[in-house]
């Protein structure tokens, strides 16, 4: 194998912890890879709680997709929403990061994305919006919704 196809072969994943850019091979992400910097598991299967410096390094830079939550703490579905994301982030932690951006702390984001209501979902890969959801949805309603977006 080449080195470019090496490289094609490779995800862009954002430490969870520390937030530096990890190259994974796509043949190894479910090995539980650790973060050369930090030594953090990268796949670990929890939401990533982001602001506006870690957004840029787990969306906008690395290649692994992302589904964001843009939520707040008073907001009651919101809530309801918390057990679901956490459920898909430990069931697709080999192929997508779930992470969850609080519109109280991070209003410039919320704006930036045209957040008019919440919870919204945003899915995206390679720092494109793919998909947008907006209100509270089940875990079977996300799953398809996820399927039909990532393909």
């Amino acid at each position: 194998m080449n080195a470019e196809t090496h490289a094609a072969a490779a995800l862009l994943v954002a430490c969870p912890q520390c937030h530096s850019l990890v190259r994974v091979p796509e043949a190894r992400m479910a090995e539980h890879p650790k973060c050369p910097r930090c030594k953090s598991p990268v796949l670990a299967g929890e939401p990533v709680a982001l602001d506006r410096t870690s957004f840029a390094a787990h969306v906008e830079r690395a290649t692994l997709p992302v589904l964001v939550d843009f939520w707040a703490p008073w907001c009651g579905p919101c809530r309801m929403m918390a057990p679901v994301l956490d459920r898909t982030a430990a069931q697709r932690a080999a192929g997508l990061r779930v992470a969850k951006v609080n519109t109280e702390e991070q209003q410039e984001l919320a704006a930036r994305f045209g957040i008019r209501s919440i919870p919204t979902l945003i899915l995206f890969r390679h720092g494109r919006e793919l998909a947008r959801q907006a209100g509270a949805v089940d875990a079977s309603s996300l799953s398809h919704w996820l399927d039909r977006a990532l393909r």
